[in-house]
């Protein structure tokens, strides 16, 4: 198969995706705070208590930076930080139940915004919909 053929699949893809981030994104000024923070928020709540070192690398963003971010979640109450038994040089942050509920119901708004203009399609293109979403997560 030519490679022009992948590579339009991807622009499609890219394009999409970028329409649906912009439309979804109009939620998160509701959650009351910024998009960094909300950010590693929700690797947080999705992925688990992570090392300052591994929330930087996840959010690709410097150590410093990121120290920054997590204070402002943890003076909000929406993070905490804690030391490793056993280690305690090591600390890890972890998405508090304020946090979690604020995230949730952040993702909650944005899928109401996603399902309010996917009322339009008819069921066999909510169908391929589906299908292409759950191969987008395979790749």
């Amino acid at each position: 198969m030519s490679s022009k053929i992948y590579l339009r699949a991807a622009e499609a893809i890219h394009a999409a995706s970028i329409r649906v981030l912009r439309i979804v994104r109009t939620e998160d000024t509701k959650a009351g705070i910024g998009p960094a923070q909300l950010s590693a928020l929700s690797i947080l709540v999705f992925l688990g208590p992570k090392t300052m070192g591994e929330l930087a690398d996840a959010e690709q963003v410097k150590p410093p930076t990121m120290s920054r971010i997590v204070d402002g979640l943890v003076r909000q109450r929406l993070a905490e930080r804690s030391t490793e038994t056993g280690d305690r040089r090591s600390l890890r942050i972890a998405a508090t139940p304020k946090g979690k509920k604020l995230l949730l119901a952040g993702r909650d708004r944005r899928v109401r915004v996603l399902a309010k203009r996917l009322e339009a399609l008819n069921e066999g293109n909510l169908s391929v919909l589906e299908r292409a979403a759950q191969m987008l997560t395979e790749i």
